[in-house]
């Protein structure tokens, strides 16, 4: 882990927990990454982040969208700068894009289908971004 005090990991577990609550599972290692990012049907990733847009944007977005629907069949995500080798491992299967957090990734039946990078979360609305979700997962149905 990048930052590893008790402070720390006490101050960040709410964040984690805003999206474990809802069903999503933590990807803590490169082996998670691969086991999960292989199953068939559609995954979301979140790439979380303790940014003000991930907080105030991305993880109320990527909530109300699941909520609504359509569901993807597997909900994943790994913390930039916390879990390093599984959140590393994670983008290398998001061809094409530079790092960005956070972002949400849609994958189908382990094949990356495509993301929403923080570019298009910082600034937006939560209803833009929940509805970027939401077409990216209808999409991939």
């Amino acid at each position: 882990m990048a930052y590893d005090s008790p402070i720390f990991l006490e101050i960040i577990q709410p964040m984690r927990k805003e999206l474990t609550d809802i069903g999503f599972k933590e990807l803590r290692s490169s082996q998670d990454v691969d086991n999960a990012f292989s199953e068939k049907g559609v995954t979301l990733c979140v790439v979380n982040s303790i940014c003000g847009c991930a907080a105030g944007i991305a993880r109320p977005a990527v909530a109300q969208a699941i909520a609504e629907g359509p569901k993807p069949d597997h909900l994943v995500t790994v913390f930039a700068g916390q879990d390093v080798e599984a959140t590393q491992h994670a983008r290398a299967y998001f061809k094409g894009y530079a790092p960005s957090s956070p972002s949400i990734a849609v994958l189908k039946d382990g094949i990356f289908v495509t993301l929403i990078e923080r570019n298009q979360i910082e600034g937006h609305t939560t209803e833009d971004v929940k509805q970027k979700v939401q077409h990216a997962l209808s999409q991939a149905q």
